[in-house]
């Protein structure tokens, strides 16, 4: 399954034959590589996927895709163990259980 994210464009670019962005997510900004949307110009939002826009995308869609996402990242936390990660909790990024790895050593 793939992931894209909105981000907003704030800068266009070349760079060598490319047309590169600057874009804004939620405050993070990444170059992004805007090849396969020719006709993005600033101000308007794009689906990001490993480094390529693959589509542009309204105001409205965008804030939408962004609170799924983030009632998305509510609802995976453990509500009896609020802001504990996987690596502090024993699991590392497979969910193998380190104490489990480290008898098996």
């Amino acid at each position: 399954m793939c992931l894209a994210i909105p981000g907003k464009i704030l800068e266009i670019y070349s760079r060598g034959n490319l047309k590169m962005g600057k874009l804004d997510f939620g405050g993070v900004q990444r170059e992004v590589c805007l090849e396969y949307v020719p006709e993005a110009v600033i101000g308007q939002y794009a689906n990001v996927h490993v480094g390529f826009a693959i589509n542009l995308m309204s105001e409205e869609d965008a804030e939408e895709t962004l609170s799924l996402l983030r009632e998305i990242e509510f609802l995976g936390r453990d509500e009896e163990a609020p802001g504990i990660s996987c690596g502090e909790a024993g699991f590392d990024a497979v969910g193998t259980d380190s104490q489990e790895r480290g008898a098996n050593k």
